[in-house]
Parts: C-alpha cells; sequence; structure tokens
C-alpha cells in the first residue's frame, strides 16, 4: 500500500495476481482525492475485470496510510456545476447504481479499506460485494458540510444496511465515525489490525476465486436482485439458473470432486 504516485492526478494501478485483478487507489500524497483521470481509470479496471475472461475476481485497496478522502473538489465541482459524467459511458460503473449508459459489474469486488474513508470512499465500499476494514479507519459521509448532497450511492445503501435512523445520523451530521461503528452498521464485514489489511482481503478474494465462477456470478445476481427488485421477483429465477448451472463443466466437475474426495478444479465453463 506503499506505491509512490507517478502522476499528480493521481492513477489507478492494476496487477494480476493469479485469477484476481489487484486495483490500487494511487494518489496517497493528496489522500487518494479522486480526480477525474482517476475515475476515467477506475472505470476501464473494472471493466477489464468483466471482460477478461481468466479474471475472477477484483481486489481494490489504496496506496499510502488512507483509502480515500474522497472527490478533489477543484476538479471534479466545474463537472458537476455542468453535469457531466465522470466516469465514460458504455464503462462499467464502480458504484453498481444500473444508471443508463453504464454497465453494471458482474464478478465480485472485495474491497480493503483503511486510515482515512471519506464520502466516495464509503460509497465504492457499499457498492462491492465484502469489505475488510483496518482497525485505524475513520469514515465520514460529510457532502452535507460541502453544501452538496451524496449522490454516489450512499442515501440508498446507507438505509438498506443500517435503517433509516442511522442513516440520516451520518448522512445529516456529517460525524466521523470508526470501524467499530462501521461493523455496527453493516457497512463492513470484518475488522482487522491495520497491519493485516491486505492479507485477509487477498485470501477472502483468493477463497472466492477458487469457487466455481458462474456459480458465483449468479449468487451475486440472485442476492442483488433480491435487494433491488424484491425477494418475489429473485426466486422465480431459482430454478431456471440451476437448471443452467447444473448441466455446466463446473458442476460436472463438482460432483466429481465429491465422489473423489478432493478439491475441485473450476474452468468457468
Amino acid at each position: 500500500m506503499n506505491t509512490p504516485t507517478a502522476h499528480p492526478d493521481g492513477q489507478i494501478d492494476c496487477t494480476v495476481q493469479g485469477t484476481i485483478l489487484h486495483i490500487v487507489i494511487n494518489r496517497p500524497a493528496k489522500r487518494n482525492g479522486f480526480t477525474p483521470k482517476m475515475f476515467d481509470e477506475l472505470g476501464r479496471a473494472y471493466t477489464r475485470l468483466d471482460d477478461d475472461p481468466e479474471l475472477r475476481v477484483g481486489l481494490l485497496s489504496a496506496a499510502g496510510a488512507h483509502f480515500t478522502a474522497g472527490l478533489d473538489l477543484p476538479t471534479i465541482a466545474p463537472l458537476m456545476q455542468r453535469g457531466e459524467k465522470v466516469v465514460p459511458l458504455g464503462l462499467v460503473d464502480p458504484l453498481n447504481l444500473g444508471m443508463d449508459g453504464y454497465r453494471r459489474r458482474n464478478k465480485p469486488m472485495v474491497v480493503a479499506v483503511q486510515g482515512i474513508t471519506y464520502t466516495l470512499g464509503i460509497e465504492l465500499m457499499l457498492a462491492a460485494d465484502i469489505v475488510v476494514a483496518a482497525d485505524d479507519c475513520r469514515f465520514s459521509q460529510l457532502e452535507v458540510q460541502r453544501g452538496i448532497m451524496a449522490t454516489g450511492g450512499a442515501t440508498l445503501r446507507m438505509a438498506e444496511r443500517a435503517g433509516m435512523g442511522n442513516a440520516m445520523l451520518h448522512l445529516l451530521t456529517g460525524d466521523v465515525f470508526d470501524s467499530a461503528e462501521a461493523l455496527r452498521l453493516n457497512f463492513v464485514q470484518k475488522v482487522v489490525p491495520a497491519s493485516e489489511l491486505l492479507t485477509q482481503a487477498t485470501r477472502i478474494a483468493e477463497q472466492i476465486s477458487s469457487q466455481a465462477p458462474l456459480a458465483v456470478v449468479a449468487t451475486r445476481h440472485n442476492v442483488l436482485k433480491g435487494i433491488e427488485q424484491g425477494p418475489l421477483v429473485a426466486m422465480h429465477d431459482f430454478i431456471g439458473v440451476q437448471q443452467q448451472l447444473s448441466r455446466s463443466e463446473d458442476a460436472a466437475e463438482g460432483v466429481h470432486a465429491f465422489v473423489e474426495k478432493r478439491l475441485a478444479r473450476f474452468t468457468g465453463k
């Protein structure tokens, strides 16, 4: 997490570790404040994850002591005033909101957060699937302190995870809260010592990547459909999706591995 940044406007670095795409927010000198350039590159990284058949899981983390202080307002505010998008249309939306012109992410995303995790940082982790937080995190959804509104999903997902009262408490005060509170609110799934953050997050990503890829994607989609459209809608997919999965090569491999008492070797077919 200490990779030096090479560009004054920041950058998003990607490395492949097996079937995991490790995406790193890299502008530590500015607490990883997001510029238009970084938004563009993050959208392209998320799109790369979905489009590369060799990749199964994304792992998002940040260089330096902090995940992100949020938007670099001097560079982003003019775009807000003009109503312009910061992620190019046609790419996978890192915030996964289902907005017109954007693709939604199919593959799972694990996020590791540390230090200052403000505004956009919270929204990126709420848009992911699993969040591991360091015990030194400081969270704040402080848009109301800047005269703007959170529009990256916090107004929706905070209430969904923690209930209306808890969402209003943090959205309307813009207060700072710690990792223990984030865990209580279901914003993060694990809190670990800062020194173990990437190790623990990588372990989860590796565990997901070892499962049957088609089943992982289908399971994730069904969970999201249940949340966004309701359990009755999601339930209608059970028979059809299970029938399709059960005919896959991976399902056959799962049966053989069970019979032979060995770990399955899935190919995503």
